[in-house]
């Protein structure tokens, strides 16, 4: 399960090398994400750029497990995948974003 700490105007969300922290103070969201060793330049954008976060299930083609994803959509048209988690967990981090950004 992806670890969140969240106060009434902040929430930091910590998933493997993924971190995203949602800022209602600022308006901001940032996106911090590691590609094996190196740190990624960090993703910052508006919370109202948020277009919809949800739970993205898919099938592993070689072992026929089910996947399930937490996955942030932004107006741009990208999606990030948030989380690799088990449905119930996915779907737990995904009710706890949409509270904090209000969908």
């Amino acid at each position: 399960m992806a670890n969140i700490e969240a106060t009434p105007s902040k929430l930091v969300l910590k998933a493997g090398s993924t971190t995203l922290t949602l800022d209602k103070d600022s308006g901001k969201a940032t996106l911090q994400q590691k590609m094996l060793l190196w740190n990624r330049k960090p993703v910052e954008f508006a919370l109202s750029d948020i277009d919809d976060i949800a739970v993205k299930s898919d099938v592993d083609g070689l072992s026929g497990a089910p996947i399930h994803h937490s996955v942030l959509h932004r107006r741009t048209g990208e999606i990030t995948v948030l989380t690799t988690e088990e449905a119930k967990d996915a779907a737990e981090t995904v009710n706890k974003l949409r509270g904090f950004v209000g969908q």
